[in-house]
């Protein structure tokens, strides 16, 4: 009998945590079928250049559905595109897939977002509004601070 409630209260208290999570959460975890879409750690260093700036965030998906990020506006640019960095080579990219039960990262040195035609120069200190597009999910907005020019996070993006 003790060993029939074990997994019993093991899946209760998985199915309570599911339900747990920021305000930037987009669908259910407890629907298996769906995408449960976050973000974590945004951050834009000071641009350097009047015209364009990088962006990095995480976006987890803690459902059982991939979903596909498809495209990135931002207030403060002309245009946010995609980029992937492999072997030192930089590629613009359409669209990026989150798996399911996984994550998608945007750090220094890898994939990044990139903020063009700046409409005015972020500082330090201010943040910026972010519009995440996804394939199934619909869209997420993200408050993104300005971090210092050699600002370097505890996560490693």
């Amino acid at each position: 009998m003790r060993r029939a409630l074990l997994p019993a209260a093991a899946l209760a208290a998985a199915l309570a945590l599911a339900g747990c999570g920021s305000g930037t959460d987009s669908g259910s975890a407890s629907g298996s079928s769906k995408a449960a879409l976050s973000v974590s750690g945004p951050y834009m260093p000071q641009p350097v250049s009047a015209d364009m700036a990088a962006g990095f965030l995480t976006i987890s998906n803690k459902g059982g559905a991939k979903d596909e990020l498809t495209s990135v506006t931002s207030d403060v640019a002309g245009q946010v595109t995609m980029h992937s960095t492999v072997g030192g080579a930089m590629e613009e990219k359409t669209a990026f897939a989150i798996p399911a039960h996984g994550q998608l990262v945007f750090k220094s040195g890898g994939n990044h977002l990139m903020f063009e035609k700046l409409k005015r120069k972020p500082e330090q200190g201010q943040k910026v509004t972010l519009r995440l597009t996804f394939a199934k999910s619909g869209a997420l907005t993200v408050e993104m601070p300005v971090k210092s020019a050699t600002y370097h996070p505890s996560t490693g993006h």
